[in-house]
């Protein structure tokens, strides 16, 4: 292909492996893994290996690990199955994925600012937890995410789920990993919450397929409800291809972390530093040691994010301005409101993101496209 693609916090390329693994479901081991025969065994025995797997990598049991259709399905669950079970109120994040906020605003819910490189404000998170415990409202569910899908700031979750049980006792913690797991060891993640959300295809697996971790068994009342095939957690026939695939991603993801993470830091380092010292009016949007290794969100001044990925779709490199659920709004993301980012910069955001197939000729043709597209927009 011909293609440039920065646009890994979007969606990964499939790893070869996970390709390979799913195969077999569609062409031999295709029965429904909720019969009784043997050939539905087959597909069952498939799952609760898969599970086994997930858990490994994940560091919690494999009783904890609920398949789901994708990371949105498994934010959802986690917040209106907390609300359904518990009732009081659900407090998130300024900064978190639409798939969480949403949710939070629509349930009358409580939104905590953030920081200049966009982690939650810890003490206003405490306040907002000893207000609503004041009022007797009580706190269903907080949730934080780890990695944010559109800066690649880090979240300390330990120092968050500190304050969550000092100040909510009770609560429910819920992160959103799903731009975590190519870049961190999510088993120091794990420990520190209840709830967990994974999406397949943000670590080289399939779509439509995620994870929702549920430490210490069912927290939350189901979403999907009407054949309880998951376990009675979650119901619909099982994507036994996707859980297949999504496993062996995730498995290779975790092999390979430590090896990635020095290739493709320096590649992100390359990448900014061409762009800093070939434009002007540019800013790193959250420093480096406070991002992940394939984050290189920069706001330029001068232009508008929609003209630039016009002249950077021409050239055929992919990239986006905010999340790609929101790639078609014509004003800045609401994560970079949430920052403070001056609005003049926000509008000239632009987020190219790495991953397991980026390479140095990608970084060498967009630092040639994306400067030539600046310039030419400036003009």
């Amino acid at each position: 292909m011909s293609i440039t693609y920065l646009d890994h916090a979007a969606s990964t390329p499939m790893r070869p492996e996970a390709i390979e693994a799913m195969l077999p479901f569609y062409s031999e081991v295709y029965a429904n893994p909720s019969g009784s025969h043997r050939f539905a065994r087959q597909a069952r025995r498939a799952i609760d290996e898969s599970r086994d797997r997930v858990a490994a990598v994940l560091g919690c049991k494999p009783n904890e690990v609920v398949f789901t259709g994708c990371g949105t399905e498994s934010d959802n669950m986690a917040i209106t199955g907390a609300l359904a079970r518990s009732g009081g109120t659900a407090v998130c994040s300024a900064v978190e994925h639409h798939a969480v906020l949403e949710v939070v605003e629509h349930s009358g819910g409580r939104v905590v600012g953030v920081d200049a490189v966009g982690r939650v404000d810890l003490d206003e998170l405490a306040a907002t937890l000893d207000e609503l415990a004041a009022d007797s409202t009580g706190v269903a569910i907080v949730s934080v995410m780890t990695v944010n899908n559109e800066v690649g700031s880090v979240n300390d979750l330990d120092a968050v789920a500190r304050i969550v049980r000092r100040h909510a006792t009770g609560a429910l913690l819920h992160t959103d990993a799903v731009q975590a797991a190519s870049w961190l060891d999510l088993r120091t993640v794990t420990p520190h919450v209840d709830l967990l959300a994974l999406s397949g295809h943000k670590f080289g697996g399939p779509k439509g397929v995620g994870v929702l971790v549920e430490r210490g068994g069912p927290k939350v009342d189901p979403l999907i409800i009407g054949g309880g095939q998951e376990r009675e957690r979650r119901s619909g026939t099982h994507n036994v291809a996707g859980i297949v695939a999504l496993a062996t991603a995730l498995e290779a993801t975790d092999r390979d972390r430590d090896g990635e993470l020095t290739r493709i830091s320096a590649l992100r380092d390359r990448l900014l530093d061409g762009l800093l010292a070939g434009l002007d009016d540019i800013i790193e949007t959250v420093p480096r040691a406070d991002k992940v290794a394939g984050s290189a969100h920069v706001c330029i001044g001068g232009i508008e994010s929609e003209s630039l990925l016009f002249l950077l779709d021409e050239a055929e490199l992919c990239a986006s301005a905010a999340s790609a659920c929101a790639s078609g709004a014509m004003e800045p993301s609401h994560v970079l409101a949430a920052m403070g980012v001056d609005p003049r910069l926000a509008v000239g955001a632009l987020r190219l993101s790495l991953g397991h197939e980026t390479t140095d000729a990608d970084v060498d043709r967009a630092l040639d496209v994306i400067i030539a597209s600046v310039t030419r927009l400036r003009r």
